[in-house]
């Protein structure tokens, strides 16, 4: 066989691109609001404005197929959806490498694996069960991305591969928001819903943290070990890591200069001024994209990085980042398509009605499994449970299942098929900033989603 001839062979066997996947699940999503009945249940609004369906309502309308233009313009409507998330992304993409150029966490990184004398495990435990407990306080799920990039550069100066940067920040953040021990807008409005009082059931939660998270955390060391010991056993074997093959760690000697501890010593401030808004002043991801790009400007003014330069820096940042900065709106636009359908109130309908002849604990795993499979629609934590929660509490009370395992079953279900869904945008701009395919993480993730 000639190399021309194999060069064409290796064409014809290339993984379809995150964007390509994400279209032909858009062209089945229009296709299903042609097959699905259109239907809605009525809404009521809360103290908080959010609106949350009316139990019993549902009725079925005219159908509202989605037509050829509505097809291409849910993904204009996507972005303006998602603009928010698009536009942070941008944001910590331009910040870090404004930080990068200051050597500050690339010295960080090397002079704190010199102190754990090779100990990746001790590493990984620690980084992310720390974001973990972030994940499970609520303050940290969207926002996981602005870590991707220090996830990735630990990981490369542990000599591993991205998908263990990615999994240290992003599975540690995501196994702590899938029990939301203490999260207000997941767990905390699931059971407003479900009228139980706030946090309550929090030493069940407890316990069910503890599980996970070691589970999780123990997949993640297995395999870090493993890539570790044998290159060649990455996932993403022969390139692992995609967007960064051009840097290397070999020049950095973890030596951090006062310069770059005062850098270090201001995104650590960043960061706690951060979640302290988000506690006290509700702050959203709009104020985090404001602070960081404050973030960019302090740094380059204590590493007496030029005006002209800043920008420069900024705008390489922001355009490593734009793939998966965009992704996100073209995830969103699939759930445009649903809810422009009106299908989405079909099938949580069809999902209470499917679960009405189960027994109280099988009809608690049933909810779990529905819940889960819903997500990989609506992805959106506080999304879900405004529009599954007020049918999932009336159902807990005929099956003879506590409302807390009711509120529990769409937490879990919530939180562990967001790690695998091509529809959650967070993920997928993750993965687009590591430069891993979305079918490369399945096949790393899926096991984990199984345990």
């Amino acid at each position: 066989m000639s190399q021309q001839e194999k060069i064409k062979q290796k064409k014809k066997f290339q993984l379809p691109d995150a964007y390509v996947i994400l279209f032909i699940i858009l062209l089945l999503a229009a296709i299903l609001t042609y097959i699905i009945p259109a239907g809605s249940f009525e809404r009521e609004a809360t103290e908080e404005g959010t609106d949350v369906i009316v139990p019993d309502s549902y009725s079925q309308i005219e159908q509202q197929p989605v037509n050829f233009i509505d097809l291409f313009s849910s993904i204009q409507e996507g972005l303006i959806g998602g603009a928010g998330l698009i536009f942070l992304v941008l944001t910590i993409g331009g910040t870090f490498a404004v930080i990068e150029k200051t050597g500050a966490i690339d010295n960080l990184i090397l002079n704190t694996i010199k102190r754990t004398k090779n100990r990746e495990w001790l590493l990984i435990l620690m980084v992310a069960g720390l974001f973990s407990v972030f994940g499970g306080l609520g303050i940290i799920a969207n926002s996981s991305i602005a870590f991707i990039p220090i996830g990735i550069i630990l990981a490369r100066a542990m000599k591993m591969d991205a998908i263990v940067g990615v999994s240290i920040i992003y599975l540690g953040a995501y196994s702590g928001f899938a029990i939301g021990f203490l999260d207000p807008q997941t767990t905390g409005f699931a059971q407003q819903i479900a009228q139980l009082p706030l946090f309550s059931g929090l030493a069940l939660r407890i316990v069910l943290y503890v599980i996970v998270v070691g589970a999780t955390i123990a997949y993640i060391i297995w395999y870090a070990n493993r890539v570790k010991n044998d290159p060649q056993k990455s996932i993403l074997s022969g390139n692992p890591f995609p967007k960064l093959e051009e840097k290397s760690m070999d020049d950095v000697d973890g030596k951090l200069t006062p310069t770059q501890l005062a850098v270090l010593l201001v995104l650590t401030a960043t960061i706690v001024v951060y979640v302290y808004g988000v506690f006290q002043w509700n702050w959203d991801i709009n104020q985090m994209a404001g602070i960081f790009v404050a973030l960019a400007v302090v740094t380059s003014l204590i590493s007496k990085i030029g005006a002209n330069q800043m920008v420069e820096e900024f705008m390489n940042g922001a355009k490593r980042v734009l793939y998966g900065a965009l992704i996100i709106g073209m995830a969103r636009s699939i759930v445009v398509i649903l809810e422009n359908g009106q299908v989405l109130d079909t099938v949580v309908h069809g999902m209470a009605i499917a679960l009405e002849p189960f027994s109280s604990v099988m009809g608690a795993v049933a909810m779990f499994i529905g819940n889960g499979l819903f997500n990989l629609v609506v992805t959106s934590g506080s999304g879900q449970a405004a529009i599954v929660m007020p049918i999932m509490t009336p159902l807990a009370d005929l099956m003879d299942i506590p409302r807390q395992v009711a509120v529990q079953a769409y937490t879990l279900g919530d939180g562990f098929t967001n790690i695998i869904t091509p529809l959650s945008g967070v993920l997928m701009a993750n993965l687009a900033i590591a430069g891993i395919p979305w079918t490369k993480w399945l096949k790393f993730a899926l096991p984990l989603v199984g345990i």
